[in-house]
């Protein structure tokens, strides 16, 4: 935790769009946002093309509008701030022209076309670990590389192309900038502001004693809440820049407030009675609970961590004045743990909000980039706060440059899927080769078996599409008069459709705007739509078959993996810093390894909550086991957070070592369990139990740093029962084949 104090007054800000909350209840499937998408589209990309081929007279112009318009409007969906969403659609629009000239570039050569295709999805996949922005700009920034890719053309016609997506890219900002709805880390802050209130609510009953438990059930929804917002989305909410990644801490740092606090009152529900300097400190954690609720709705908060910092100090002087030879002593370090830890916790939570907020002093950032990333920034020392960014950069690309990371995997799969779909395209010479690919991008699954699903529905819908195309066709004719009055309907209905309506209503509208586009460019009548189901059905097949041949299983076994380095990394962290605080280490802890598997644990736990289908595993029991893996993390980290005493090895230290020592060992057993290795039958695997060294007789001069560290060690092991049910059932579920 990084010490000082911050006394900021804040003015409440209006929030730049307003998101809907309801849905009419005439309308079944309303959704504002979609339906403001929608509208930015029908104006923009109706208008766009009409202005490339009625004006300009440039087919290419048009089509890249047209097309560039559904990437910026539809397949991209940016949020954050205004700046944020102007920066994320400027970069997409610079990726999407080196991805244009790239991809006309290479697509008078099979071979090159479908070699290139693999560097180039995979780097504009993995860009998405950088954070939500560059995540959601992914698939819009492809269809730049495979519409030139997969179509013919030549370098001559590169500043036409690139003319028709600027155009598109500079309107379709303008439309976002103008009519956007509320982005969701509006909602995260809103979430983390009431889980923060709601904490303070808790310790105010409990201190007036007030054991009303309506008000520990309000807890619990709203770190609820709090954890659902936050996991809602396959990707994380937050990005690289640091208020995203104090955003990011700061959720956790709230979930472990919550389950200390809730411990805290679950054990003495009646706080009223405790001794006064306990009472302050939480009467202060409840304060700084409170100014975090208000500051991150934008409130006017005056926040000063002074006070809360001079009961911390209290509270250690209170205990060192204390006899520890007296019978109460035990229990006075017992409470003094609870109060300490979950005003520490409030602490640090604070500071993030702060930095969140934009409010915090710069001295206070680096600190936090330690505790986020577990490595110390020099570039700050040396005031070179830009080089930080960059260095954050790297570090996330280093956590998931490997096997265990979803993000990997989905980028290899996803480009190997690309580059057999641009070769099958060129091979079998269709007529438009570029739907195949575009009908493999839609298609593709993190497992084989999800992949199938959508790939059914996708054709299905295309169907359905080309039946409603062919009909409209049918009735209005392929004259242009009437094809323009249908062209904004159709781009309406298929802008509206992503996240509102089924997957397959998506695939039908699209094929309806397909259809009316390419009429109006050569008048062909309804055998347009045969063509693009022919093309999609090749484009499935291709999923199909790489997604049985590249990880079938999806998701799932890198859950199991990461669950497995998470409860090693965390329990290797943890002896380390039991041994630092009782003075048995002189090097610090190392929280590196133990952060970057927890950031790889919960990107895939939401690929494989995002996936589509049943799941055998309930999600309950998936975010016990990550709530295990962290709470591993914050404790070692609470420890590693400790003075380095100044004392030898003693009986009563070594006892506790060996107890972490053991914990960590118990830790490796159950993720052992986890490993691809199949065990055969789980056996039943029964947690260690925390031994207080003085049952045995032993003394120790410092005895105050040793029972902190003891209760560290009870706090933890109390909770590891729960993690062994859920732990068996995923290495059940590990070792069954991917078809079960």
């Amino acid at each position: 935790m990084t010490r000082g104090s911050a006394t900021v007054v804040l003015r409440r800000r209006l929030p730049l769009a307003v998101g809907g909350r309801g849905r009419p209840s005439w309308l079944p499937g309303w959704s504002r946002p979609a339906a403001m998408r929608a509208v930015r589209s029908t104006l923009v990309v109706p208008g766009l093309f009409a202005f490339g081929y009625l004006v300009l007279g440039d087919l290419q112009v048009a089509t890249f509008a047209a097309f560039g318009g559904f990437a910026t409007l539809v397949l991209a969906s940016f949020g954050g701030r205004w700046q944020d969403k102007l920066r994320a659609h400027l970069g997409l629009a610079l990726a999407s022209s080196v991805l244009i000239v790239i991809g006309t570039a290479v697509n008078g050569s099979v071979l090159l076309a479908s070699l290139m295709t693999v560097p180039v999805a995979f780097a504009v996949l993995f860009a998405g670990v950088a954070g939500p922005n560059a995540a959601s700009g992914a698939t819009a920034a492809l269809l730049a590389y495979v519409l030139p890719a997969a179509s013919p053309g030549t370098l001559a016609e590169v500043p036409a192309r690139l003319g028709g997506w600027w155009l598109a890219s500079v309107a379709g900002t303008a439309a976002v900038l103008l009519f956007s709805p509320r982005a969701p880390g509006f909602a995260l802050r809103e979430a983390a502001a009431r889980c923060a209130r709601a904490l303070a609510d808790q310790l105010d009953a409990a201190l007036a004693g007030d054991s009303d438990p309506a008000v520990r059930t309000a807890v619990v929804e709203a770190k609820h809440e709090l954890q659902t917002t936050f996991t809602s989305t396959p990707y994380r909410p937050t990005g690289l820049a640091t208020p995203d990644q104090a955003m990011d801490s700061l959720v956790g740092l709230l979930e472990w407030c919550a389950y200390v606090i809730i411990d805290s009152v679950g054990e003495y529900r009646d706080l009223s009675a405790i001794p006064g300097v306990e009472r302050k400190l939480l009467a202060e954690t409840a304060t700084v609970l409170r100014e975090i609720g208000g500051l991150l709705d934008d409130g006017v908060v005056r926040v000063d961590l002074q006070p809360l910092e001079r009961q911390l100090g209290e509270s250690v002087e209170y205990l060192r004045r204390l006899n520890s030879d007296g019978d109460g002593y035990a229990d006075a370090v017992h409470l003094s743990f609870h109060a300490r830890t979950a005003a520490v916790a409030a602490h640090s939570a604070m500071t993030d909000a702060l930095i969140a907020a934009h409010r915090a002093d710069p001295s206070a950032v680096p600190g936090s980039r330690r505790r986020w990333y577990g490595e110390t920034f020099e570039t700050e020392a040396l005031g070179e706060r830009r080089l930080a960014g960059l260095v954050a950069a790297a570090g996330v690309v280093s956590r998931h440059a490997s096997l265990r990371s979803v993000w990997f995997l989905n980028s290899v799969r996803g480009a190997l899927a690309l580059a057999a779909a641009v070769a099958v395209a060129d091979l079998t010479g269709v007529e438009h080769g570029f739907w195949v690919v575009l009908g493999t991008l839609s298609v593709l699954r993190t497992s084989a078996a999800a992949t199938g699903a959508t790939a059914l529905r996708a054709l299905l819908g295309t169907v359905v599409g080309f039946v409603v195309g062919a009909v409209l066709l049918l009735v209005i004719g392929t004259g242009p008069g009437a094809l323009w009055i249908a062209l904004p309907i159709a781009v309406l209905v298929a802008s509206y459709a992503p996240g509102a309506l089924p997957f397959a209503a998506g695939q039908a509208a699209f094929t309806v705007v397909v259809s009316v586009l390419f009429n109006l460019l050569a008048p062909a009548g309804w055998e347009i739509g045969v063509v693009r189901i022919e093309d999609v059905a090749l484009g499935c097949a291709v999923s199909f078959v790489v997604g049985m041949v590249f990880w079938p299983r999806g998701a799932s076994s890198v859950v199991a993996d990461d669950l497995a380095d998470a409860l090693r990394a965390g329990g290797a962290y943890l002896a380390e810093s039991v041994d630092w605080a009782l003075g048995l280490r002189t090097a610090e802890p190392q929280p590196g390894p133990a952060i970057a598997a927890g950031v790889r644990l919960d990107d895939a736990l939401r690929g494989f909550l995002a996936e589509q289908g049943s799941k055998r595993l309930p999600k309950d029991d998936l975010w016990r086991l990550v709530a295990g893996t962290m709470r591993a993390r914050l404790t070692a980290y609470s420890l590693a957070g400790l003075p380095n005493p100044e004392a030898g090895p003693d009986r009563f230290r070594t006892q506790l070592s060996e107890q972490a020592g053991q914990l960590a060992a118990w830790y490796d057993h159950l993720a052992s369990r986890l490993d691809r290795t199949d065990h055969g039958a789980v056996p039943v695997l029964a947690p260690p139990e925390f031994r207080d060294p003085r049952a045995a007789g032993a003394e120790v001069d410092d005895l105050h740093c040793a029972l902190w560290v003891g209760e560290h060690l009870r706090h933890l092991m109390g909770r590891l029962e729960e993690l062994v049910p859920p732990a068996m059932l995923v290495a059940d579920l590990r070792h069954r084949p991917w078809w079960r």
